[in-house]
């Protein structure tokens, strides 16, 4: 048990520790709108990690292989699902900013976990990294405790992702610095869709 589970902790530490477009919306919902919903959003991509780590585990290469031809068509839908968000973001701040500042609340924690599960399930390259982890370790025994491992990890990597965007959100609580933070979030979001499109 120990091993696998260590050899899939280490796994979603891998995948999910460098911080791309995901980490960003994430950290930027806790900011803007909630811990709650930045919670709820890092667990939908840890869910997304886990069900990668589980389908590499099952399938291995034949996964990896089925999907290598559909690759190009994921990363074009993923850039123009991001490109989308960042311009739903900065509109979003915008016009919030224009208007009386109420208690608008445009996700909630079930639409931000299913939102950040979807876009993170778009990644063909999460399935690879694990399938070849999986295959480099011999295959999948202790599979189970590898996706356990793997889920957990980076669970626990999201969540503080989201507890650092909540308490700089607590810093910048006016009208002004939410829009800063939805706007820095927008840009950068928009520019890893476009170093996405240019890897394709």
């Amino acid at each position: 048990m120990s091993g696998p589970f260590l050899a899939g902790v280490v796994a979603g530490y891998g995948i999910a520790v460098p911080v791309g477009a995901i980490g960003v919306l994430i950290a930027g919902l806790s900011a803007r709108i909630s811990l709650r919903v930045g919670a709820a959003a890092g667990l939908g991509a840890a869910t997304a990690d886990g069900i990668y780590a589980l389908v590499a585990v099952v399938g291995g290469a034949a996964v990896a292989t089925a999907i290598a031809p559909v690759a190009t068509p994921l990363r074009w839908a993923g850039a123009a699902v991001l490109l989308a968000l960042a311009v739903w973001t900065a509109w979003g701040a915008v016009r919030r900013s224009a208007v009386t500042e109420r208690a608008e609340r445009p996700a909630t924690a079930v639409r931000a976990y299913a939102g950040v599960l979807g876009l993170t399930l778009l990644n063909p390259a999460t399935v690879i990294y694990f399938a070849a982890l999986v295959l480099g370790s011999g295959g999948a025994g202790g599979g189970a405790w590898f996706v356990i491992g793997a889920f957990l990890a980076s669970a626990s990597w999201q969540l503080l992702i989201a507890s650092g965007g909540s308490l700089i959100g607590r810093f910048l609580t006016g009208r002004r610095g939410r829009l800063i933070t939805a706007l820095v979030s927008s840009l950068v979001i928009a520019g890893l869709a476009l170093q996405l499109l240019a890897t394709g």
